[in-house]
């Protein structure tokens, strides 16, 4: 299976730079897994496809303000990207400089806050202060925002680049199908009679690392943090044992949910179970979902591991003539865009890519 199998044309026009004046305002391209179809509606449409009975499981991670910017001791510009917060004084960072830095040597911040580089994890760099790792990102960190939005992060990020349900610090980058949410929203689909759930995965920059691999096969995912708890797990049984859907409000959700159902599977603990552990699952076309029914998802970048695993969601073919009509209708793509409500394919008859 090819890397180039999920390329498509995206015009530069079409990347959001900045949020939608309201977090509930932005177009929703609906997507039949099993036949194809496609519909043009708008988010506060959701309402009137999502049904009672039915589980929202959502993403509660925080964002941390996990940029920030140093000196080396000999004057040399220092810009860190958190990539894992390992402690309340450690973290392992991604580090941006003409040199990078020794172990053993010191960063100076703006605040004239030490960092020492205390080691090396192959491109990551372990670091420790003596201060609250967090105190000092929110003294003198920026909004990470990603790199296809070619600006600085401004006062507007520090609300809008978070859910409104944004819960357990941890995160580099937002699970981003969760900030079109509004809280008033969330309250009426529960009086409909829609369950939610609360997962946490702290996503990590790894999320925007591209495939390098031609035949994708070879690539390695980054391994991020899941806290799925006894109590999740048993709604979602218990969602299915009543016919409802489960919708996986992300693409961080439904690695979460996929990666316990994998666990309790291979354990012979049931349908699903509690998973409290690294997961570096890779979902591409021919993997089979276990639990997710439904996606609420943005659109993705050309030929990464988000848009194979919505191709192995909806079917590749499904999803590509999808995308193909979101850039004709001028949808607007990635963190600050506009999404998509998918149905899970269930045909048993393979879609898979041209190169299989």
């Amino acid at each position: 299976m090819l890397r180039s199998d999920f390329n498509f044309d995206l015009p530069k026009s079409l990347i959001a730079n900045f949020p939608s004046k309201e977090r509930t305002a932005c177009k929703m391209l609906c997507l039949d897994g099993n036949t194809g179809l496609v519909e043009d509606k708008i988010f506060i449409d959701l309402e009137s496809y999502v049904k009672e009975g039915d589980l929202l499981v959502f993403n509660d991670t925080k964002v941390i303000p996990a940029r920030f910017y140093g000196k080396k001791e000999t004057g040399g510009a220092v810009e860190f990207l958190i990539e894992r917060i390992l402690s309340s004084n450690k973290a392992l960072t991604h580090i941006k400089a003409s040199k990078s830095p020794k172990v053993d040597t010191y960063i100076i911040l703006d605040n004239d806050v030490k960092i020492k580089v205390v080691g090396r994890d192959n491109d990551l760099f372990l670091i420790e202060t003596d201060v609250d790792l967090l105190e000092l990102l929110n003294d003198v960190g920026h909004i990470p925002l990603p790199p296809y939005i070619e600006r600085a992060d401004e006062d507007i990020d520090k609300d809008r680049y978070q859910t409104v349900y944004s819960k357990h610090e941890g995160a580099v980058a937002a699970p981003t199908a969760g900030l079109h949410f509004d809280k008033e929203q969330i309250e009426n689909l529960q009086k409909k009679g829609v369950s939610v759930a609360y997962v946490t995965l702290h996503v990590g920059s790894g999320t925007f690392k591209p495939v390098r691999e031609d035949d994708i096969l070879k690539h390695h995912m980054h391994k991020e943090y899941v806290s799925l708890s006894n109590e999740v797990a048993q709604k979602v049984i218990e969602t299915h044992k009543r016919g409802g859907r489960v919708i996986a409000v992300g693409t961080t959700a439904v690695r979460s949910l996929e990666s316990a159902a994998l666990y309790a599977k291979e354990n012979n603990l049931g349908e699903i179970c509690e998973f409290f552990n690294d997961t570096s699952i890779f979902i591409y076309p021919g993997y089979k979902y276990n639990v997710v029914d439904c996606l609420i998802t943005n659109f993705h970048l050309p030929e990464s591991t988000l848009i194979m695993l919505v191709c192995a969601f909806a079917g590749y073919k499904n999803t590509m003539n999808a995308y193909e009509h979101a850039v004709k209708s001028n949808y607007k793509f990635f963190s600050y865009g506009d999404c998509m409500f998918i149905t899970k394919r269930t045909s048993e008859i393979e879609d898979f890519p041209p190169s299989i």
